[in-house]
C-alpha cells in the first residue's frame, strides 16, 4: 500500500491539472523498474507530472496526449533546466490507442495514468472525440482493448508497464473499473507483477460524496489500484 498525504511540489510540480497523480508515484515505479538512459512511455501525459519526474532521473521519455491544451501545459512543465539533468522529453499529440510512430519493442518502461471513463471529461467543450475521458464505463473499456494491445507490441520483452486506475460508483453500486482494466491487460498477453492499493488524498469532489454517503448509506472509495504489469 502506498500513501503519499502530500502531492510533492518540487521542480515544476503542482497540483493545478485536475486528477493528475502524485509525483511521489511516477518517481518510484521510474526507480524501481528503469535505469538511467532508458526510454519511456506516458501515453496518457495530461498535467506533465510523468516527464518532469523522467527527466528528474535522467530517463528519456516521449509523452503523448490528444489534448492540446494538456500538451502546452506538458511543455511548460518540462522547460527547466539542471547540471545534473541529461534526460530528453519528447513531446506528441497522439492517441494511446494507436503508437503507429512507435516502433515495436522500442520502450522500456510504460508508466501512465489513464482517464477513469468520464468521471472528469478533460476535453468537455473541446471538439476532441478521441478523448477517452468522454466516453462512459462501457465504451471505455472497449477502447482500453486497443490501448493494452499498443502498450504490448511496444513495450520490449522482460520489462514493464505501470498503470493506475480507479473505480466509480453508479446507481448506488461500485463499478470495478481497475480489475476490469487489470483483466484486459491480461487477455492481451501482460502477467500482473504487482497490485498495489493506493490511498486517496485531499480530491476535490470528496464534499460532495462524503454527504451522499450519508445520505444515501454508502462507503466513500478512498484507493486507487497501480498495476504493474510485466511482458513476458
Amino acid at each position: 500500500m502506498w500513501s503519499f498525504p502530500k502531492r510533492g511540489n518540487w521542480a515544476t510540480h503542482d497540483a493545478k491539472w485536475r486528477g493528475n497523480w502524485s509525483p511521489y508515484i511516477p518517481r518510484n515505479i521510474i526507480l524501481r523498474y528503469s535505469s538511467e538512459g532508458n526510454l519511456l512511455l506516458d501515453q496518457f501525459a495530461g498535467g506533465g507530472t510523468t516527464l518532469v519526474e523522467a527527466k528528474l532521473l535522467n530517463r528519456n521519455i516521449i509523452g503523448i496526449d490528444v489534448n492540446d491544451v494538456a500538451l502546452n501545459r506538458c511543455r511548460e512543465k518540462v522547460d527547466f533546466e539542471h547540471d545534473s539533468i541529461v534526460g530528453n522529453v519528447s513531446i506528441h499529440k497522439g492517441d494511446a490507442r494507436n503508437l503507429d510512430f512507435i516502433s515495436d519493442e522500442s520502450i522500456d518502461l510504460i508508466c501512465t495514468h489513464p482517464p477513469y471513463a468520464n468521471i472528469i471529461k478533460y476535453s468537455e467543450g473541446m471538439d476532441i472525440p478521441s478523448d477517452l475521458s468522454n466516453y462512459g464505463v462501457k465504451q471505455f473499456l472497449v477502447e482500453m482493448k486497443n490501448v493494452a494491445s499498443e502498450s504490448y507490441r511496444v513495450l520490449k520483452k522482460g520489462k514493464f508497464c505501470a498503470i493506475l486506475m480507479g473505480d466509480t460508483r453508479q446507481k448506488g453500486h461500485i463499478v470495478p473499473m481497475g480489475f476490469e482494466v487489470m483483466k484486459i491487460f491480461e487477455t492481451v498477453g501482460f502477467k500482473t507483477k504487482e497490485i498495489i492499493i493506493k490511498e486517496q488524498h485531499n480530491c476535490k469532489a470528496t464534499g460532495f460524496w462524503k454527504t451522499n454517503s450519508v445520505k444515501y448509506n454508502f462507503l466513500l472509495i478512498a484507493h486507487e489500484y497501480l498495476f504493474i504489469f510485466r511482458k513476458t
